[in-house]
Parts: C-alpha cells; sequence; structure tokens
C-alpha cells in the first residue's frame, strides 16, 4: 500500500479539525466573552528510506527521511481583547485588560469568565446568565434602588430612604501565568488546569490587573474576514489532499495493470 494514502489521509482529517474549529468560532461571533480557537499542528514520525545517503554541504553524511502526514498538536483559545458594546446596565461589566471574573460552581469550586453579563436572581443575589453566583457573592438589601460599579471593582447600592450608598465590598479579579491553559467548559466559563497555574487574585485598576467597566458589555474576539481566510485555506489544502489520494489511487491501479 502506498504510503500517500495514509499521509493524505491524515492531512484531510486535519482540515476536518481545522474546519470545525472555523465553524465553531463562526458560531460564537455574537458570544458575550467568548475567545476564538487557533488550530495548531505538528508533523508525523519520519522515516528513514536511506540512512547516510545524502551529503550536506558541510560534507557530513545525512539520512533520506520521508515523513507520515501530520496530526493534531493543540487548540488554543486566543484570549485578545474583544469589541466592547454599551448596554447601559449597571449590572454589566467588561473587563478591560488582563484578568477574569470568578463565579461559584453548585459543587462550590470555581470557575472563570469574561463574560460579564450579569443578573439578579430572585433572592437578589448576583449571577451570572446562568444562575451561577459571582464571586466573593453579593446580595442586594431590599429596597435597593440603584446599583453602581467602580472601576476597582467597588460595589455600593443606594437604598430608598436612604442619603448615602451601602458598600456591599468590591469584585476581584483573576488571572493566570498561561490562560491558554485553561479548560473551556461551556457557558462561556474556563476551569484552572495544571498548565494554566492557579489563579491569581488582585484588584481591578491596580497591578497589571485590568479595570471593569460598567453598563458595557465585552464581545467576541472573532473576527469574521480572518475566519473566512482561514475557511479557504482549509478547503483548499482539503482538496489538494483528495487529489494526493486520487494521484496515488491512479498509480496503484497502474501497478495492478502491469499483469495480463
Amino acid at each position: 500500500m502506498m504510503r500517500a494514502l495514509s499521509t493524505s489521509a491524515s492531512g484531510m482529517r486535519a482540515q476536518q479539525i481545522f474546519v470545525d474549529t472555523i465553524a465553531h468560532n463562526l458560531a460564537n461571533v455574537n458570544t458575550t466573552g467568548f475567545k476564538r480557537g487557533r488550530v495548531e499542528f505538528q508533523d508525523l514520525l519520519y522515516q528513514v528510506v536511506q540512512p547516510n545517503a545524502s551529503q550536506a554541504a558541510g560534507g557530513d553524511l545525512k539520512p533520506i527521511q520521508v515523513g507520515h502526514g501530520v496530526r493534531l498538536a493543540d487548540i488554543k483559545q486566543i484570549f485578545t481583547q474583544g469589541p466592547t458594546q454599551v448596554t447601559g446596565n449597571a449590572l454589566d461589566m467588561a473587563v478591560n485588560g488582563d484578568g477574569f471574573f470568578r463565579v461559584e460552581m453548585p459543587d462550590g469550586s470555581y470557575a472563570y469568565t469574561r463574560d460579564g453579563s450579569f443578573a439578579l436572581s430572585s433572592e437578589g443575589q448576583v449571577t451570572t446568565s446562568g444562575g451561577l453566583a459571582v464571586a466573593p457573592g453579593f446580595e442586594l438589601p431590599e429596597g435597593a434602588t440603584e446599583v453602581a460599579i467602580g472601576r476597582e471593582g467597588e460595589f455600593s447600592v443606594k437604598v430608598a430612604g436612604e442619603e448615602t450608598a451601602q458598600e456591599l465590598g468590591s469584585i476581584d479579579l483573576y488571572r493566570f501565568a498561561n490562560p491558554a491553559g485553561l479548560k473551556a467548559m461551556g457557558n462561556n466559563l474556563f476551569l484552572a488546569t495544571e498548565s494554566s497555574g492557579d489563579a491569581q487574585e488582585g484588584t481591578a485598576g491596580r497591578d497589571g490587573y485590568g479595570s471593569i467597566e460598567s453598563g458595557i458589555l465585552e464581545t467576541s474576539n472573532v473576527s469574521v474576514v480572518e475566519e473566512m481566510i482561514r475557511l479557504i485555506e482549509a478547503q483548499r489544502a482539503y482538496e489538494l489532499n483528495s487529489k494526493s489520494i486520487q494521484t496515488s489511487e491512479d498509480m496503484l491501479a497502474v501497478a495492478g495493470g502491469l499483469k495480463r
């Protein structure tokens, strides 16, 4: 069996994953806080066809090697800043710079997100659109009429009948040594992993952490034009690999026709 068949097949599988990733990016072009994925490939094992058969420029002999195709190395999340959209809702927040919001999962563990489209539960607790509590936990008092969030995460409310606002605490931000190592789990949430490192807590607007902008949401960082260009590249590469398979099949047919 010709080596080119399996080599080209690996290329077609790789380009299919490339297209799947592009489709996922485009599907989330309007998802708040979404971070696009980037596919990375690596070449496969090389087979030595002839050892010490080719002479390099320096005079040393080197083996002649033939590769065996390509494999998926990684799909990385690209955490560049996305465009912002003004909503006017005080509970909508965007991180302008480095950092993630932290939310508490039902089992008590924590997840991290760039999606700041927060809301109030029936008990007056600040939650994500999926109902997860925003850490460290904020519960609005009865009669609260106005919510204000400062650039450093100061959370305050005004209560009917009171002249001064009540301070409920502050929203801290979290960052990672390697955010590309975070595990995406859907619902705009990420989990810390050994690759990402532990979450580092900090105050918004200080020590390199981004500031918090209230009444604004960060939209997806997907560029439709760039994704369409990648889609064309993936399609053409898929076609070229299929042509290699067709050519290999034709060569096998010629070899098979030698016997009369």
